[in-house]
């Protein structure tokens, strides 16, 4: 029996990993094609809520002209009704610089507009003087209304909006001020209707909308926020997806890499079986022949030359070549197993047993731990009992000065554990992948099909067995036979 190890997941070759990673290719073009679109949708989104902000701000700075020209119009009306015939039916003209007619002027305003969100009104005269203003020292500057002026004088009503913040505040639309300034004409009326009159002077309502701007801001933190936490959301979604599946592409990538191994160690053992077959028959005769007359041949040597060891070498290798004939019909032709309750502790047991001998002479020992109350298991007890024994031996000849053996049985989920450690030298690395190979081995004699018929044993019970090399030294077989067999 070979001092080798098979490392746990054998069927994890460099090729087996190049096929699996050929069969998830198309998967992960899936997830690629998945994360970018989801970059994509982030990205249109923050596009979106950028042009949703623009809307926003279009149609804030629409409402408030519409918000100013409705003051201006209800202003117009109340200063010609409640200041302007007043006066002129007074005074016989319009003097600001005149105390009480100011003051009228001023009460006019501030009652119409004291419910309105307006921050300034300056009332120009037809010489673009400020006549009147909410900001005294505004009052009698001239030149100051530019180009909204004029177009107020000619008879229409113009809007601009002012700001003022650096490059990025103005660029995120969070100015430190933003004013909404509009000029209207202000128009004698002609009564009893309301048709308008010609132009008086001009008014100037300037809004401040800073606050507005500010919620807008908001809004588009909050749209692109929550559009964030969406998107995280689905790719923590998308990464669960993901990984379910490459995990479900993974197991039946190795299902296929295992059952085509099986398929082709099938074929070959079945090609194997068949010439064993035709010449096991003609090998063994005239090898039992062979052995017999040497044993005979030795009896009547003895009489005579008593050191001569010509008839024992003789009977020596025929009987080491009778072991490489049964191991290998052993490996090429196994039978099925004869399936019936078994104990693993027992057979375990019996294997131990029939080493005691070599075990006690040679400074080995067993450290044994075995679990309680531990299920049978359908099984042949023969032929666990021809593997168990292939795997001690492999554990002594890995220690041949002695050494410790552990042997833990625990049952599990569905399956029954079996470990068996040694303390040798563990698996070198650049043979994990040949250990399965017939006729492979690392020692000066021997078969090289010893693993071969552990693993045929433990497949024909539709159990798994794998080996790993232990972080402290020596290499661990891992058995596991499943409670009830697989169908």
């Amino acid at each position: 029996m070979e001092a080798i190890s098979l490392p746990k997941g054998e069927q994890f070759l460099k090729s087996s990993d190049r096929a699996v990673e050929e069969r998830s290719k198309p998967f992960r073009l899936v997830k690629y094609f998945t994360v970018t679109s989801l970059i994509l949708i982030f990205m249109g989104t923050i596009i979106l809520s950028m042009l949703n902000t623009h809307w926003a701000r279009a149609m804030q700075r629409e409402k408030s002209e519409e918000y100013a020209l409705l003051i201006i119009e209800n202003l117009n009306h109340q200063i010609f009704l409640q200041f302007i015939m007043p006066v002129v039916l007074r005074y016989g003209k319009i003097q600001l610089r005149n105390e009480e007619q100011y003051e009228l002027m001023d009460k006019v305003v501030r009652n119409t507009l004291h419910s309105f969100k307006v921050e300034t009104v300056n009332i120009y005269d037809m010489n673009n003087v400020i006549s009147y203003s909410f900001k005294q020292e505004l009052i009698g500057k001239t030149n100051m209304g530019g180009t909204g002026y004029q177009t107020a004088v000619d008879g229409n009503s113009v809007s601009r909006q002012v700001q003022r913040g650096n490059f990025l505040e103005i660029l995120f639309g969070i100015p430190k001020e933003s004013r909404f300034i509009t000029y209207a004409p202000l128009r004698a009326e002609q009564l009893p209707s309301r048709i308008s009159g010609p132009v008086l002077g001009v008014i100037e309502i300037v809004q401040d909308l800073s606050d507005e701007y500010k919620s807008i801001f908001k809004y588009q933190v909050y749209v692109v926020t929550t559009s964030a936490l969406v998107m995280l959301v689905l790719f923590l979604i998308l990464i669960f997806v993901v990984k379910r599946g490459e995990g479900i592409i993974e197991l039946r990538a190795q299902e296929r890499l295992r059952l085509k191994e099986q398929l082709n160690r099938a074929a070959h053992l079945s090609a194997l079986g068949e010439m064993a077959a035709v010449i096991s028959h003609e090998i063994r005769n005239p090898l039992g022949i062979i052995r017999s007359s040497a044993e005979l041949l030795k009896k009547k040597v003895i009489g005579f030359d008593p050191n001569n060891t010509i008839p024992d070498i003789v009977i020596e290798e025929s009987s080491r070549l009778n072991n490489i004939i049964t191991d290998f019909l052993k490996y090429a032709r196994p039978r099925p197993p004869r399936l019936a309750p078994c104990r693993i502790e027992d057979v375990l047991e019996k294997n131990l047993t029939f080493l005691s001998t070599q075990l006690e002479g040679k400074g080995y020992s067993v450290q044994k731990t075995i679990g309680d109350t531990l299920p049978a298991v359908s099984a042949d007890a023969d032929m666990l009992y021809q593997a168990f024994l292939n795997i001690f031996i492999n554990a002594l000849q890995a220690m041949p000065d002695g050494g410790q053996i552990i042997l833990q049985v625990q049952a599990k989920p569905d399956v029954l554990e079996v470990i068996i450690a040694d303390q040798g030298g563990g698996v070198p690395q650049e043979i994990l992948g040949k250990v399965w190979d017939p006729f492979f081995t690392t020692k000066d004699k021997g078969t090289g099909l010893g693993l071969g018929i552990v693993k045929n044993i433990v497949d024909a019970h539709g159990g798994d067995i794998f080996i790993e090399n232990a972080s402290d030294g020596g290499a661990r077989f891992i058995i596991h036979l499943p409670l009830q067999q697989k169908g």
